[in-house]
């Protein structure tokens, strides 16, 4: 029988890449997620029964013990930007994390994946920071041969950072940035995902530093966005500490509100994380270590952010239309 591989989160942006790949390298994937109803799209990842969404919560040991029964791998994708409510930062990317990990230290699972991010560290200046250190000290008590993946910001069709400010960019003729100056270094979701399968594999363990080939300002990578979805915007700079008036506001929103105004927009821990570069660190093993070449997201984005121009899908025919001569 074909081996088994169990991806927490594997429905999200990151999982869904890895639940492919591992299908094509002929394992059985399950996919254990809160809404398994709403991740059938997975199942085309391979033949039918091969890739499986299971229903898991991964704030209950029962629940997580069930979803790894019978699994030679697991990886842990599960990870979230919300501060408040059940699936708090500490909830999910310090305590589920160790959980994870926990159980199948137990079970006597071969191998360990875990997707993290640069800049975790247990006193980092966010509580995003200081929960995905948390995260990986728990899971490296617990399971000292996992591999630990630390992406930079990620891109790809599903992102949430191009599409986010592609969206952004169709509302007006301002595009203001928090941290216009911050580096940051993008690397591609399957190449994660490539990286993911060699420690599901057993052919690598340890902390990875993942990013693309291209480091640039925060500013810059907007800027070249702009010119892809053929937008002239002016890309506006806001000082931390106006950004954090916004901010503020708008956490206080969402916590007097009880959750039901959710702040999607600016939260003073992201403005808080904003002010450090977001870059592989100096002597980290990188996707170069496991064979792996980073691609450019240059290369990439336009395939997907063409949603975002003025003529939409149609912008590459009317540009090829103003050279075509008058008769």
């Amino acid at each position: 029988m074909s081996k088994l591989v169990t991806i927490y989160g594997g429905s999200g942006f990151v999982g869904r890449y890895i639940a492919r790949r591992m299908a094509k390298e002929g394992w059985r994937v399950r996919v254990a997620c809160r809404r398994p109803n709403q991740a059938l799209f997975v199942k085309p990842y391979g033949t039918p029964g091969q890739v499986d969404p299971v229903f898991c919560n991964i704030r209950d040991d029962a629940s997580v013990l069930a979803a790894m029964a019978g699994s030679d791998a697991v990886v842990n994708c599960v990870g979230t930007f919300d501060r408040g409510g059940k699936n708090n930062f500490i909830a999910v990317q310090s305590e589920g994390a160790a959980r994870i990990a926990r159980l199948a230290a137990r079970q006597g699972i071969a191998a360990l994946v875990h997707i993290s991010a640069i800049g975790a560290d247990v006193n980092g200046a966010s509580l995003y920071a200081q929960s995905k250190g948390a995260g990986e000290a728990a899971i490296l008590a617990a399971f000292p041969t996992a591999m630990i993946l630390r992406p930079s910001v990620i891109f790809g069709n599903e992102d949430g950072f191009f599409n986010r400010f592609g969206a952004m960019a169709r509302l007006g003729p301002i595009l203001p940035l928090v941290g216009g100056n911050t580096k940051f270094q993008p690397v591609y979701v399957d190449d994660v995902a490539q990286a993911a399968v060699k420690g599901i594999k057993g052919e690598a363990r340890g902390i990875y530093e993942l990013g693309g080939p291209d480091v640039e300002t925060f500013r810059t990578i907007i800027t070249k966005m702009l010119g892809v979805i053929r937008r002239r915007r002016l890309v506006l700079n806001l000082p931390f500490p106006i950004a954090l008036i916004p901010a503020t506001l708008l956490d206080f929103a969402s916590f007097a509100t009880g959750g039901i105004f959710k702040n999607s927009m600016i939260t003073r821990d992201q403005v808080a994380s904003l002010r450090s570069d977001n870059t592989v660190a100096p002597g980290a093993k990188t996707l170069a270590d496991l064979g792996i070449t980073a691609t450019d997201y240059a290369s990439v984005i336009p395939e997907y952010l063409w949603r975002y121009r003025p003529s939409g899908q149609y912008a590459a025919i009317k540009e090829s239309a103003k050279h075509l001569k008058k008769v």
